[in-house]
C-alpha cells in the first residue's frame, strides 16, 4: 500500500464552525458599536451592567411616601458619572420636598425668576425630584458643595438661562455662609458673589454666544440686526482665565428661527462682509472658536470644564397634545411621556455640541439637562415675571400668547435639578 495523501482544500466542521461563530460576534460587535453613535444616543450614556441587577431593589426602596427616594435604605448606590446615565428618568412627586431657598429668602434672585413674589400661587411645582433609572442622584448639601470649592473660583459663563443656573447655586449655598462672611458684586457683563469664610467664588459672566457679538454689552432687542464674531472669543475669555471651575452654555439665542448674521475679522467696517448663515451652521463655527480657546488655553490638571446643555423652550402647547392650551401657561404637572421631545429642542444643534466637544483635546463634562428639563412644562415663569425691568401688568397677564415667557425657570425649580447634578460631578 502505498502513503495515504493528504487531504487538500477540506476544512474540518468544527474549524468552520469556530470561524462561522467568531464571524458572527465580530458582526454583533460592529452592529453595537454603530448602534451607539445614532442620532438617539447623541450625549446618552449606557447603564452599567452591574446596576441592573440592584435595580430592582432601588425601586422596591423608592415607592415610599408619594414616591420619595428611601435615601437611608439606597445610599449605597452610589452616583458614578461612568456607570450611570441621568437622562433616562422621571419626574416623581414629592411633597416631603422641601427647597433650600426661596425667592423670599435669597436675596440674589432677580425678578424675572421670582415667580412666588410675582404673585404664583400653586407650588406643586417646586416638589418634584429628578429620579435616574440607573442610580441615585445626591442630595445636595451646602456646606460639603462650599468645601467641594474652598479657595477656588467656580465661573457660569453663557446667556440667561445660565444666569439662573449661576443664581440657583449661588442660593442653594448662601443661607449656611454667615452675615458678613458674603458679599456680591455685580457688573454689566461680570457679577462675583464671594464667600469670605471659604474663600471662594461663585461667579457669573455674561456671554450669550460665547463668542463676541455687537449685542454683548447692549442687548439688540431685534434679532434681524445682531451680527456675531464667529470666529473671535478673547474679549470675553481673557475673564475666564484662572478660573478653577468653568461652566459654559449657549443656545436660546442662536434659536431666532432666523438666519445668522456672521462675521469674519473686525466689527470696525459695520456690517459690511457677513454672511447670513443657516443657524447649525454658524453655532458649529462659534462653538469650534471656543473649542479652540479651550484647548490652546485650559490646563486640565488645574482647569475642570462642563458645557451645561441646552434648556428647551415651551412655547407650542401642541406639543404635549394640549391642542387648546396657550404655550405653557397654567400648566401645572410635568409631561409624563417618555422621551418627550417637542420643537423648542433642536437636535441638530444638540449634534453639534456632541460633535464638536468629542473632538477636544481638554475634557469637558456635559451636565446634560435638555431631556429632564423637556418634560417641565410646568415649571417655567409664564406671566409671573418682568418685562423690561418691569412686571407684567394685570392686562399684559390676562395676554399669555405674547407674554408669557415659556423659556426662562422659576426659583426654586428645574435649575437646582441642574445644579444637583453639577454638585454630584464636584463630589
Amino acid at each position: 500500500m502505498g502513503t495515504p495523501k493528504p487531504l487538500r482544500g477540506k476544512v474540518p466542521l468544527s474549524i468552520i464552525a469556530i470561524i462561522i461563530c467568531a464571524l458572527a460576534f465580530v458582526a454583533l460587535l460592529y452592529t453595537e458599536r454603530i448602534s451607539s453613535f445614532s442620532s438617539s444616543n447623541i450625549l446618552k450614556i449606557k447603564p452599567c451592567p452591574k446596576r441592573n441587577s440592584a435595580r430592582k431593589s432601588i425601586t422596591d426602596d423608592r415607592n415610599t411616601g408619594s414616591g420619595a427616594l428611601n435615601y437611608a435604605a439606597d445610599d449605597r448606590f452610589e452616583f458614578d458619572p461612568e456607570e450611570c446615565s441621568l437622562v433616562q428618568g422621571k419626574w416623581v412627586f414629592n411633597r416631603t420636598i422641601k427647597p433650600l431657598y426661596s425667592d423670599r429668602t435669597c436675596p440674589y434672585l432677580d425678578r424675572q425668576v421670582s415667580c412666588v413674589k410675582n404673585g404664583r400661587e400653586d407650588s406643586d411645582y417646586r416638589h418634584w425630584e429628578w429620579q435616574p433609572d440607573d442610580c441615585m442622584l445626591p442630595r445636595f448639601d451646602p456646606k460639603i458643595a462650599l468645601r467641594r470649592i474652598e479657595g477656588k473660583r467656580l465661573m457660569f459663563v453663557g446667556d440667561s438661562l445660565q444666569r439662573g443656573q449661576w443664581q440657583s447655586f449661588v442660593c442653594l449655598v448662601e443661607s449656611v455662609i454667615p452675615e458678613g462672611q458674603k458679599s456680591m458684586k455685580r457688573g454689566r457683563l461680570h457679577t462675583v458673589f464671594k464667600a469670605k469664610e471659604y474663600n471662594a467664588t461663585i461667579e457669573f459672566y455674561w456671554a450669550p454666544f460665547l463668542v463676541e457679538s455687537n449685542s454683548d454689552l447692549h442687548i439688540v432687542a431685534d434679532p434681524k440686526k445682531r451680527i456675531l464674531k464667529v470666529d473671535s472669543i478673547e474679549k470675553h475669555a481673557k475673564n475666564w482665565m484662572g478660573v478653577d471651575i468653568l461652566v459654559f452654555n449657549t443656545y436660546v439665542w442662536w434659536m431666532s428661527g432666523l438666519r445668522i448674521k456672521s462675521l469674519w475679522g473686525s466689527f470696525a467696517n459695520g456690517e459690511e462682509g457677513y454672511e447670513e448663515l443657516d443657524a447649525p451652521v454658524s453655532y458649529n463655527i462659534g462653538l469650534k472658536t471656543w473649542a479652540n480657546w479651550v484647548d490652546s488655553n485650559v490646563n486640565p490638571n488645574n482647569t475642570r470644564v462642563f458645557f451645561t446643555t441646552m434648556s428647551p423652550t415651551h412655547q407650542r402647547s401642541a406639543d404635549w397634545g394640549n391642542d387648546k392650551g396657550i404655550k405653557c401657561f397654567n400648566e401645572t404637572k410635568p409631561i409624563l411621556k417618555k422621551r418627550h421631545w417637542g420643537t423648542g429642542s433642536d437636535k441638530r444643534l444638540m449634534s453639534v455640541v456632541a460633535g464638536v466637544v468629542g473632538r477636544m483635546k481638554v475634557p469637558v463634562t456635559l451636565i446634560n439637562i435638555t431631556q429632564l428639563s423637556e418634560y417641565r412644562i410646568d415649571a417655567h415663569a409664564s406671566i409671573y415675571t418682568e418685562l423690561g425691568g418691569k412686571l407684567l401688568t394685570d392686562e399684559e397677564k390676562e395676554d399669555p400668547l405674547h407674554y408669557a415667557d415659556c423659556i426662562h425657570w422659576c426659583l426654586p425649580g428645574v435649575p437646582d435639578t441642574w445644579n444637583q447634578i453639577l454638585y454630584a460631578h464636584l463630589l
